[in-house]
């Protein structure tokens, strides 16, 4: 009984990790695509004067 509820709790852990990483990385995906529209607006900026 313990070591069933070991595996179990482990295989939950795992995938809650695993759920975590992906959504910190897409969440670091869509900050860098935001830095790069800014960076993109103020090139346009620059370029305007």
């Amino acid at each position: 009984m313990f070591k069933k509820l070991m595996t179990v709790l482990m295989v939950v852990g795992l995938a809650v990790g695993l759920y975590g990483c992906n959504t910190f990385a897409g969440a670091g995906k869509d900050i860098q695509k935001g830095g790069e529209a800014v960076e993109g607006a103020a090139r346009d900026v620059q370029r305007s004067y």
